[in-house]
């Protein structure tokens, strides 16, 4: 499957997708699901169930087909040669001051000010020179980046829980348009990794990592290593949950004051974004989404997300 379907199919489909798509300059794939919905409701209204079936099976080749694959290639760990080892608290700990210390850098390039929204197609121009600059070191992540869209459900993101997603029947990368700024420009990097084959959650934000590290933009990096700092604290503070209540709390303290007052400040704003938008049917869509990744062969589910992390500690340790 990996010289075939990994390395010659889905990379021409996948071609051949996103050039058709962005033909388009609207969401074509959100339209394609709907339509599909409303035909199989159809079908199981008026009692034709077989037709209905005929319609759920071809559905579920066709993604099969064109995404499902991808959840059993071997992927970056592969191509890297990392493991995904566990790691320690000390690491955990060295690891979260570094992305402090990075976050602090990079917010000082960009300015007191609050953080300019990139337009649509500057995140794509930023996007492409990242990854333009990470394929020079890993050619695997060459890619035409194409077919990056504003998704129309936006409205309904906070029911739903997206930041971005992919569409595998149309190749389309799809990014929610009412987020803080500081968040789309490593998102944008996550989805083009999708769109380039990589299923796993934990490792299309690992490829969006190489893509935002090689990037010469430091609003494009701070938003990396923000993201990266919100896991960072949570696997922190787990491990560090049996400490002596005093040792913990005094952790914590460290942390705040180790961060720029502006990263603060930009963590609040995430933070009340979506306080203020939690609503009871997001746990659901979060479960039943949990549960979709668990049979894709993604055993953390949702969690998967935070295996970042160990991709990012073993990854460093390769190049000390």
């Amino acid at each position: 499957m990996e010289n075939c379907y990994t390395v010659k199919i889905y990379p021409l489909l996948s071609e051949w997708l996103r050039t058709l798509s962005g033909i388009f300059p609207f969401n074509i794939g959100d339209w394609l699901y709907a339509g599909l919905i409303l035909l199989i409701f159809r079908r199981l209204f008026q009692r034709k169930w077989v037709s209905a079936g005929i319609w759920i099976f071809s559905a579920i080749l066709v993604f099969q087909l064109f995404w499902g694959i991808n959840y059993y290639r071997k992927g970056i760990a592969a191509q890297l040669k990392l493991n995904k080892a566990t790691y320690s608290r000390p690491e955990i700990d060295a690891l979260t001051r570094q992305l402090i210390d990075s976050a602090n850098y990079y917010r000082k390039l960009i300015g007191q000010g609050a953080i300019e929204k990139m337009t649509l197609d500057q995140l794509i121009c930023e996007a492409q020179s990242g990854y333009q600059n990470a394929s020079r070191q890993f050619p695997f992540l060459s890619v035409r980046i194409r077919s990056v869209k504003k998704s129309w459900l936006t409205p309904v993101a906070d029911y739903i829980g997206f930041t971005g997603y992919y569409i595998p029947f149309t190749g389309e990368a799809n990014l929610r348009d009412d987020l803080p700024a500081v968040l789309n420009p490593y998102i944008i990097c996550h989805e083009v990794a999708h769109q380039l084959g990589y299923a796993s959650e934990s490792e299309a934000s690992f490829v969006g990592l190489l893509a935002a590290e090689a990037s010469n933009n430091p609003t494009l990096k701070y938003s990396l290593y923000l993201d990266l700092l919100g896991y960072a604290f949570y696997e922190q503070y787990l491990l560090s949950a049996e400490l002596p209540y005093a040792a913990f709390e005094n952790l914590i303290i460290e942390n705040r004051k180790r961060m720029d007052t502006l990263v603060k400040q930009d963590r609040k704003e995430i933070r009340d974004f979506f306080n203020q938008r939690k609503n009871a049917i997001s746990p659901i869509s979060n479960e039943l989404y949990d549960q979709f990744l668990k049979l894709q062969q993604q055993a953390a589910g949702i969690k998967s997300y935070n295996e970042i992390i160990a991709w990012y500690i073993n990854y460093q340790k390769t190049k000390s």
